[in-house]
């Protein structure tokens, strides 16, 4: 096996690793400056907020099932570079709309809509195409680095989102964002590691064909509990992001600004769980690994609801809650996806992926949903407890099944396991 770091002297990986470290954090721009937009610039309502905020989950649910036939029909490589450049054009509609003084909120839903099936279409392709770059034992080292990208991106985003909005306003932070895909096209497309071609022995049928991931994760004995567990958890998740704010801002008297000092203290917390993944899984059962972290994320939800008065008190809870949570979470999803890319056959890898993030994007609006109603019945801070209780119950799926006997890295811990059928 490679030591651990091998990664920091395989060119071809650091390629990718520097492309996407700059797209997500320019993704994290966009992610805030997209609102500001709509809220400085066209006084968007609520309702148009609520739409801005919903469309990317609703595109990206949509144009699930085609990205992942992408990713398993053509080359991955082409698909990635094809996805940024995209997301570069489309993003850079809005610049445009700002700089002819004509822009309007359907160009927002627009962009937002687009990004967002470009999002699942790239996401798909690269989690495919990670395993056709590096070796199976390097696996996690490679998730691990990726997942610190995205936790760079949380840490510097808020911030950075801000300073850029007031000093040059919105769209030209955006304009930002766009041109971080270009650098991300550049740097995939600098690859020269050859990209293995998988074989397609038949043809099959569109409709088989595009539900091939939802049939390989029900026959596979560790895909299923993973995806039953996404459902789960996006369900409940789905209770936080739409009534956390609202929790801070109205019951806890808690400002913008304190909120967003939370939020990075998130970031910084998902950060050092996701350096430690590595080290913590060489002391540790894997299995008890992915269980343990997961239930840590429910037990610190539960310390949001239990958030009171005065300011200072509220905001030690939910810095708690932010800090611990946040650490704790990448711990889980490093493994997650390493295991799911070890266990699952090749040439329906993109499917699977693609699969998985609808399970986890496609459910989460609907726990919105749910959330803001029961909210609006019982109380938001029973609907929190509630959320937290429910992140808690979707460990059971991990707990009774054969995760929990899993040892080791996942690439070493599936070559026992019975081959599962695909189609």
């Amino acid at each position: 096996m490679p030591r651990a770091g091998a990664l920091w002297r395989d060119r071809e990986f650091l390629k990718l690793w520097s492309g996407e470290t700059i797209s997500q954090i320019g993704s994290r721009i966009t992610r805030d400056g997209l609102p500001y937009t709509a809220l400085l610039m066209l006084h968007a309502s609520p309702l148009q907020m609520g739409w801005l905020a919903a469309l990317s989950g609703i595109a990206a649910l949509a144009a699930g099932p085609l990205a992942g036939v992408l990713a398993d029909r053509y080359r991955r490589r082409p698909t990635l570079i094809c996805a940024d450049l995209g997301r570069a054009a489309v993003l850079s509609l809005i610049p445009l709309a700002a700089l002819s003084h004509r822009m309007q909120m359907w160009q927002l839903y627009c962009v937002a809509a687009l990004a967002g099936a470009l999002t699942i279409v790239f996401d798909s392709a690269y989690q495919a195409y990670l395993p056709a770059l590096i070796r199976p034992e390097q696996l996690l080292e490679g998730n691990r680095k990726l997942a610190l990208s995205s936790s760079t991106a949380e840490v510097l985003g808020p911030g950075m989102t801000g300073l850029l909005v007031k000093a040059m306003t919105g769209p030209i932070a955006i304009l930002l964002d766009a041109a971080s895909f270009v650098v991300s096209a550049v740097s995939i497309l600098a690859i020269r590691r050859q990209e293995p071609v998988v074989e397609r022995t038949h043809h099959e049928p569109g409709w088989h064909e595009i539900t091939a991931g939802f049939r390989a994760i029900a026959a596979h004995p560790l895909l299923r509990p993973l995806g039953l567990r996404t459902v789960t958890a996006a369900f409940f998740a789905g209770f936080l992001a739409t009534l956390y704010m609202l929790f801070g801002i109205e019951y806890l008297g808690l400002g913008p600004a304190v909120l967003g000092i939370l939020i990075t203290l998130g970031g910084v917390g998902n950060f050092f769980g996701a350096w430690m993944s590595e080290r913590i899984v060489e002391r540790f059962p894997l299995g008890r690994v992915m269980i343990g972290s997961h239930v840590a994320v429910g037990l610190m939800w539960l310390l949001i609801p239990l958030a009171h008065r005065p300011w200072y008190v509220a905001a030690a809870f939910l810095g708690a809650a932010q800090l611990f949570g946040d650490m704790a979470y990448p711990l889980y999803d490093i493994h997650e996806v390493t295991l799911r890319q070890s266990v699952t056959p090749p040439e329906v890898l993109g499917r699977v992926n693609a699969c998985m993030q609808m399970l986890f994007r496609g459910v989460v609006p609907i726990g919105s949903v749910a959330g803001g109603l029961l909210a609006q019945r019982f109380g938001v801070r029973f609907t929190l407890t509630l959320a937290a209780l429910g992140i808690l119950a979707s460990s059971l799926w991990l707990i009774f099944s054969p995760v929990r006997a899993l040892r080791g890295h996942a690439h070493a811990v599936v070559a026992g396991l019975p081959t599962q059928p695909c189609a």
